[in-house]
């Protein structure tokens, strides 16, 4: 079994645009003779690899405490694909496709409201992106909140860059953060060696 991080560093991947910066601060430190070292970070729940519940983009979504866990571990499909994906694009993809996919596009693939229409009507649970966003720049609200109305997870800014397309077991599981919109991950694919 390979185990392929995927996750990026949420302390040193850029912030969406907009949003504060991440701060790290020293509260102890071994090096100035206190008795162990403590450190405290002021992040978004949106820094480096994250995971969107549908409270995210709609009213009475999920927060991310209240999704399944079983949302965030299982059989997934990578996809290597760059532009705005379609509903047609979608309509074409899904039927090879696992109930978790992630999208490989050099942070330059994004979905459409006619996508995340498509996504919404089929058994999928889980959308991934190496982007900072699954939505297309000029239009964010209108396909998070379609992907939010049908309950699907949104995994963003995921690093795919030594991923092949193919089958995998996605492992995602967010930190608990009741009650909130969104909360950081470390996501993991699991691949079986060949001959195994």
């Amino acid at each position: 079994m390979i185990l392929h991080d995927i996750s990026r560093d949420a302390l040193t991947t850029p912030v969406f645009e907009g949003d504060p910066p991440t701060e790290v601060r020293q509260l102890q430190s071994m090096d100035e003779m206190d008795v162990c070292n403590l450190t405290a970070v002021s992040m978004t729940t949106h820094a480096g690899t994250h995971i969107d519940a549908p409270l995210h983009f709609w009213e009475d979504g999920q927060s991310i405490d209240m999704l399944r866990l079983n949302t965030f571990y299982g059989k997934c499909t990578v996809i290597a694909v760059q532009g705005v994906l379609t509903g047609a694009d979608m309509d074409r993809l899904l039927p090879y496709c696992k109930r978790r996919v992630l999208f490989r596009g050099n942070g330059k693939t994004f979905l459409s409201l006619s996508a995340a229409q498509v996504l919404a009507d089929s058994k999928v649970v889980l959308v991934g992106t190496d982007a900072n966003s699954i939505a297309p720049p000029f239009d964010e609200v209108k396909t998070h909140r379609e992907l939010a109305r049908a309950g699907i997870a949104v995994l963003e800014n995921l690093n795919l860059s030594a991923i092949k397309p193919g089958h995998y077991d996605l492992c995602a599981f967010p930190i608990k953060l009741a009650g909130l919109e969104a909360a950081p991950c470390r996501a993991i694919l699991f691949e079986m060696e060949k001959g195994l």
